[in-house]
């Protein structure tokens, strides 16, 4: 904390050090840095209109970056953290011995990849489906491989695709687990939100960029319908629960004990009937259904087929083979079908517009609707609240120098900085190919923060001459060169600080990559244009405040009988009040 009052040893002993002869060098050059910065000060306050269009210009450009499509948005960053998951999906109906055969050839078809450590398959999927999968693939650290993540994860997934009678995708690290884009679709009809989901489908599988398309309700599986006859059921006293859970045993099974196996491990048994019992609707038509004890005993004869108190399955019921979908899924009490898919090689937003485009031409029956979902659904709500959050926090910020400053109108310019940082954020976010997601939006939070010093050393300083009495215009000038030095050596500070972040390496580093490049970016365009820029800006709402000032105390001055201004008046209207500045 004394270093600043004692004198450097060097001096004292009447030599210099060759790294203070180099500084000395680096002195020289920036009291030259810093006297043509005071040049382009005086320029800049003589142009002050030409700065306005140049800093208003810029901004806009920058918001038109992305409008162009030439920066992306996406939920979260492109990240490489050496490994994935391929989610496979067989037939529906399909047994487990089918499944795991078809996940053993997707392994050994992943294993042939010199990029992949090791696998890991799970055969049965949410509530005990076993006509779905997935392996878990382990790469190779990434500095000991010179292709993408996504690279090895995209011939995977087209290489397990030849296996007949597969479906495989990419399963997305989101928080959902689920696939980027989700087309939701709801109505109470699941057939017809089949078919209009079916046909959306084929129109998403032209937009370039949109892979892994499928449906949530994983097309149609083979059933046997049972309808009851409800008159003479009714009759017999069996309703439809009763049926149901007669039905429930044959096909479910119900457990029925423990069996300790030959190797001593205990087993549950479940006991139902077999597969070929469970196939043919003539066979089913024979399953013996009980009766309340109260209608066994008045059966008529020529309904009693079976034991005593019991019917056949096929006297009180039609049983037909039919098909019907997979899975049914309920969103807000409505039937929802989903029409998934993942992004490849294109910007989230790119490939959500364009299909956006291409389904529009679908006409959706009264009653149905239509909404995304996903990643472009999280992506909404999350940067919401971001927004929100920048919002008051700016606001805060405004306040915070109101009291400091003593002013509402001196605040502004230093506001005015922190739209000035956006456009180093569009601008690094384009030359690095990244896209505006969480991390990134994040990085601009920071900022805010960030950027608004150096407007608040270079005003308060400019102020604080002004009150010592020196002309305003010589005030910004000279405060802009006593500053300049702070102002870079925390510029460069924040710039060296995130340049490991920015650069992304290491494992998962390319997750935080995008906050160091906002943060970079933002930093170098406000540092320039805060040097050019809100020095301009001060001076311009000054001025106009001043004009504002001066034009009321002359509308409200008091006038003599003779209209005559009073003396004290006149030396009211050359000063303005502390408290107006």
């Amino acid at each position: 904390m004394l270093s600043a009052e004692w004198e450097d040893p060097d001096v004292i002993e009447g030599r210099r050090s060759w790294l203070s002869k180099k500084l000395d060098i680096f002195d020289r050059w920036f009291l030259r840095l810093t006297a043509w910065y005071k040049k382009v000060i005086g320029w800049a306050l003589r142009h002050r209109f030409a700065m306005a269009v140049i800093a208003v210009v810029a901004f806009f450009g920058a918001l038109a970056i992305p409008m162009a499509g030439l920066v992306g948005s996406a939920f979260m960053p492109l990240q490489d953290i050496s490994e994935f998951t391929v989610k496979i999906e067989t037939p529906p109906g399909s047994n487990l011995e089918y499944t795991q055969r078809k996940v053993l050839q997707a392994v050994e078809i992943a294993k042939k990849h010199k990029e992949v450590a090791y696998t890991y398959a799970t055969v049965g999927g949410q509530g005990g489906a076993v006509d779905e999968a997935s392996v878990y693939v382990r790469l190779v650290p990434k500095h000991k491989r010179a292709v993408h993540q996504d690279e090895v994860a995209a011939k995977v997934r087209a290489e397990v695709r030849t296996i007949s009678g597969v479906t495989a995708y990419i399963q997305n690290d989101n928080f959902g687990g689920g696939k980027q884009i989700q087309v939701q679709l709801t109505g109470p009809n699941t057939d017809v939100l089949g078919v209009i989901a079916q046909q959306m489908a084929d129109k998403i599988a032209t937009v370039p960029g949109a892979v892994d398309i499928g449906l949530s309700s994983k097309g149609q599986r083979s059933e046997i319908e049972v309808v009851l006859k409800r008159d003479l059921a009714g009759q017999l006293g069996v309703s439809a629960g009763a049926l149901a859970g007669s039905i429930y045993p044959a096909f479910a099974g119900v457990e029925s004990g423990d069996w300790i196996d030959p190797t001593g491990q205990t087993r549950e048994v479940v006991v139902r009937l077999g597969p070929q019992w469970r196939q043919r609707p003539a066979d089913l038509e024979s399953m013996p259904v009980t009766l309340p004890f109260s209608f066994a005993r008045g059966v008529p004869g020529d309904i009693m087929m079976g034991a005593p108190g019991t019917v056949t399955l096929g006297q009180i019921a039609d049983i037909n083979p039919s098909t019907g979908p997979a899975q049914i899924q309920h969103l807000d009490g409505d039937r929802v079908v989903t029409v998934g898919a993942n992004v490849e090689g294109r910007p989230l937003s790119g490939v959500i517009a364009d299909i956006e485009k291409t389904i529009a031409g679908v006409t959706l029956p009264a009653g149905y609707a239509r909404k995304q979902g996903g990643e472009s659904e999280d992506q909404k709500e999350v940067f919401g609240r971001i927004l929100l959050a920048l919002g008051v926090a700016v606001m805060l910020m405004y306040f915070i120098l109101v009291v400091q400053f003593g002013s509402f109108v001196e605040p502004i310019p230093i506001m005015a900085s922190l739209p000035l940082s956006l456009i180093g954020v569009m601008l690094a976010m384009l030359v690095t190919g990244s896209t505006l997601n969480l991390m990134s939006m994040i990085g601009v939070i920071l900022l805010m923060g960030i950027v608004a010093k150096n407007a608040i050393l270079l005003i308060d300083f400019a102020k604080h001459l002004e009150g010592t009495g020196m002309n305003r215009r010589e005030a910004i000038i000279e405060a802009g060169g006593v500053r300049l030095r702070p102002i870079l050596m925390t510029s460069v500070a924040i710039i060296a600080g995130m340049l490991p972040v920015a650069i992304g390496a290491g494992e998962g580093g390319d997750f935080r990559a995008p906050l160091g490049r906002a943060v970079i970016g933002g930093v170098i365009t406000s540092t320039v244009l805060t040097l050019l820029v809100i020095p301009t800006f001060y001076d311009i709402v000054t001025r106009w405040r001043d004009s504002l000032m001066n034009w009321f105390r002359k509308g409200k001055a008091p006038t003599s009988s003779h209209g005559a201004v009073p003396a004290q008046a006149g030396a009211a209207r050359d000063a303005v009040p502390d408290a107006a500045k």
